[in-house]
């Protein structure tokens, strides 16, 4: 399937590269801490057709489909993408590649055995390699290549440019063991997730000089140790061909050649109707197409009753011919060459569908899951009320059943940050922020100043917990350029008395010299006109909705400045926000022996809470009494959704989203974006409040999941230095939980860490996990171990066709 870039950072970046969602989106009960545990969480089974090797017949060539070809064959380059991933995984070695539950295992091609054998003073790891393993060239893999890569990835020398280190810092030395064979690695500090260092592991040519490694790499693999050796690239044919590795010392690759083909998501169906590829991910719709092909193969020559035409009733059918026989002569041209065209289309579609017959649709579950994503950096959702009550207000359940249901996939919310289903210590920690409540969401937003008729209120004093001083919306922003010195003046002033005052300008640049306070007999005009204003807020959504790029925008936002600097402004908690806080809090382990709450958690706009203090009256629904709002503003978010022609069912799950927290007076203005736009000019430069996209699974959540969870630091020029949290939501207990993991060598003390951390990232409602991607694969019927591999790389040496086809041809169903 085609994906929408993956979510990469400037240092260090998730080991599976793969995609921020589009077209498959591609995308509990409180007790305790959790609503579920490890002995319950099953995976789904991966879908490859599994047949033994000698049922594999030695030949051909099968063709898989990728989104591009590759811009760099390093996998260590901030450009380097899925399809890095996917053709570097059959030339190179990894040598704990993971296996169908998710977890990392020791590679028997490469290695006879790893472990640790020393942990003091020194954390010491020895590796014995398969005395086998060869480089294409014929040199033994050994000691100098993971010298070489060390050194290199390390970031001591920034004549390399690396996209990511993570554990090769923590390195001391590495040295050649008792023979060639052994290599013995010193760290200078524990580090539990030492297997996922040197995977995949270039050879020292290619690592050894900061030229090689820069350039060396991008557009060949000169020396490989895999199954396949690197062929050819064609950019004009946009192939990459790899062929039988002739030194390859483990089982025989069954397939003479394995060829990689860059097509669109948009063109995957007619790919695989004219024989252009045997392999490909797919949307759901192009699963529908074959799922509808092979359920047609029976029909015997009968006209299909899908696809083009088949809208059309007797009598239309009846009338059209008559105005194509008819007297008027311009209407019988007109409907003459309609009727042509429509023929020409079910002609081409009856043909696609009786090749599409020859494949099957495997599917499983994606390793990632798609999660909503809360910009806390600035505006209404810096206030981590208003989070948890966004984040409540979510039926997850709908949203797990909208996209997963209809493919007949286990339609489950996911329940963690840092592992999913299947995956060794994965336990529902969802608990943490509380189930879906409306009444609960709506008291959140009420104690966080967010009211019916807040919309038509002058400015006030903002009382601390408020968050009316961030910048949030598009008034603010222009506000903030207005400010006089004399009123920054009066700010410094304000804040020597411990009040936080907020000053508004007019358009004119005047300042509104009242303090405004509640006011129980605002005028009942007033009431009724915001009542009006927000009274049919479905019609808002449609009014407020634009793609990017086109003209006559309605509601649309002062544009973002990409990299433009911008602080994040902390408030202090409401009085109210220390009960919730500390029920949920106590839920999370957070609170000490005597309840206090522990510096490093400390948020935001209060302490984390999922629950609004008792007494706290809730809101009206929305649906009845109009959107909230607060000092003469709305409380209306922007959503930020990718336009392209794969994205419908992220689409749809936002449309979902919007409708949820229309019943708790929050309005969305969803704004669609191109694809390529849609992470780097949105997600990675804030410039959103509401966005869905995703993250691949890891068998290391301590070194993955850090940059992706970590509090965001100030930078010198003001901006924030974010690594991949793009959600700017962290805390620095987070930060220490990540930290003390990456260096617990017990492997259930670390998994424990884990689950407290997750509790955490829950609770402080940055990023809300919805559910685990499915994974749909278009493969020829006749190709064997290859399909939906779930969690578990592929083993490309097996596979191969059931039937033996022309050795060197692919599948060739062109007519």
């Amino acid at each position: 399937m085609s994906h929408v870039g993956v979510p990469r950072g400037t240092v260090r970046k998730r080991r599976s590269l793969a995609l921020l969602t589009t077209g498959v989106l591609t995308i509990p009960v409180l007790a305790g801490c959790s609503s579920g545990g490890e002995e319950t969480a099953r995976g789904v089974p991966q879908d490859i057709a599994p047949a033994a090797r000698e049922t594999v017949a030695d030949g051909s060539t099968a063709t898989w489909a990728v989104d591009a070809l590759p811009a760099t064959f390093n996998a260590f380059q901030a450009d380097a993408d899925s399809a890095t991933t996917r053709i570097t995984g059959a030339l190179l070695p990894t040598l704990f590649p993971m296996d169908r539950t998710g977890q990392p295992k020791l590679n028997p091609d490469y290695l006879e055995s790893a472990k640790v054998i020393e942990r003091e003073p020194r954390q010491v790891v020895l590796y014995k390699l398969n005395q086998q393993a060869v480089w294409s060239d014929g040199r033994e893999i050994g000691a100098p290549d993971f010298v070489a890569q060390w050194r290199a990835l390390r970031g001591k020398d920034s004549a390399f440019w690396t996209a990511r280190n993570s554990g090769y810092e923590r390195i001391e030395k590495i040295e050649r063991g008792a023979d060639d064979l052994q290599v013995r690695v010193t760290f200078s500090k524990p580090y539990a997730d030492w297997r996922s260092l040197f995977s995949p592991l270039y050879p020292k040519e290619i690592t050894g000089s900061p030229d090689a490694f820069n350039d060396g790499a991008r557009t060949a693999l000169k020396t490989t140790a895999g199954p396949f050796v690197l062929k050819s690239m064609s950019k004009s044919e946009g192939t990459v061909t790899l062929a039988r590795n002739p030194r390859w010392w483990g089982d025989k690759a069954k397939l003479d050649t394995l060829v990689f083909r860059a097509v669109a998501a948009k063109d995957r169906t007619q790919a695989l109707s004219d024989g252009t590829v045997d392999i490909a991910d797919i949307d759901a719709a192009s699963a529908g197409r074959i799922t509808l092909a092979r359920r047609d193969r029976g029909s015997n020559g009968q006209p299909l009753n899908h696809g083009p035409g088949s809208e059309i009733t007797p009598a239309q059918a009846l009338r059209s011919w008559a105005q194509a026989h008819g007297s008027d002569e311009d209407e019988a041209e007109i409907a003459q060459a309609a009727r042509e065209k429509n023929r020409k289309a079910v002609v081409a579609y009856a043909t696609e569908q009786k090749a599409l017959r020859d494949f099957a649709v495997r599917k499983s579950l994606e390793p990632a899951y798609t999660q909503l994503a809360l910009n806390g950096e600035s505006g209404p959702l810096a206030d981590d009320r208003v989070r948890r009550a966004v984040a409540r207000a979510l039926d997850r359940q709908e949203l797990a059943q909208t996209v997963l249901g209809p493919l007949g996939l286990p339609a489950k919310p996911l329940g963690s940050h840092l592992a999913l289903a299947g995956q060794p210590g994965y336990k529902d920690g969802s608990g943490a922020l509380g189930e879906q409540n409306t009444k609960e969401a709506q008291a959140l937003l009420a104690d966080a100043g967010w009211t019916r008729g807040g919309a038509a209120e002058p400015p006030k004093d903002t009382k601390a917990g408020s968050e009316a001083e961030k910048k949030g919306g598009k008034d603010d922003e222009a506000e903030a350029e207005k400010k006089t010195a004399g009123e920054a003046e009066e700010d410094k002033d304000a804040k020597s008395e411990k009040t936080e005052k907020s000053e508004k300008t007019d358009k004119d640049g005047k300042k509104a010299e009242e303090d405004s306070t509640e006011d129980s007999a605002d005028s009942a005009a007033e009431r009724k006109k915001a009542d009006q204003d927000s009274e049919d807020s479905a019609a808002s959504r449609d009014e407020g909705l634009y793609i990017v790029g086109d003209d006559n925008k309605p509601g649309a936002p002062a544009p973002a400045t990409v990299g433009s600097a911008s602080a994040v402004h902390v408030l202090a908690p409401a009085r109210t926000a220390a009960a919730q806080g500390t029920v949920l809090l106590r839920q999370a382990g957070v609170l000490g022996e005597g309840g206090a709450v522990a510096a490093t958690d400390k948020q935001p706009g209060g302490a984390a809470g999922a629950y609004a203090p008792v007494g706290t009256a809730a809101p009206a629904p929305a649906a009845a009494k109009g959107q909230l709002g607060k000092d003469g503003k709305t409380l209306t978010l922007r959503f930020v959704l990718p336009s392209g022609p794969g994205s419908q069912s992220l689409r749809s799950v936002g449309d979902k989203i919007a409708a949820m927290l229309e019943k708790i007076g929050v309005g969305t203005e969803i704004t669609k974006v191109p694809d390529e736009s849609y992470f780097k000019d949105h997600i990675a430069s804030g410039a959103y409040d509401l966005a869905l996209y995703s993250w691949p699974a890891t068998a290391y959540p301590a070194t993955d999941g850090r940059p992706i969870y970590a509090k965001p630091e100030p930078a010198t020029d003001g901006s924030l230095l974010v690594e991949q949290n793009y959600t700017r939501v962290g805390t620095d207990h987070i930060d220490q939980l990540f930290d003390k993991a990456a260096g617990e060598l017990d492997e259930k003390a670390a998994r424990e860490l884990m689950k407290q951390a997750d509790a955490r990232i829950w609770a402080a409602a940055g990023s809300i996990p919805l559910f685990q991607r499915p994974q749909l694969v278009a493969v020829d019927k006749k190709l064997a171990n290859v399909g939906a591999f779930g969690f578990a790389a592929p083993r490309y040496q097996d596979i191969g066709f059931k039937t033996r086809q022309a050795a060197g041809s692919p599948a060739d169903r062109k007519k």
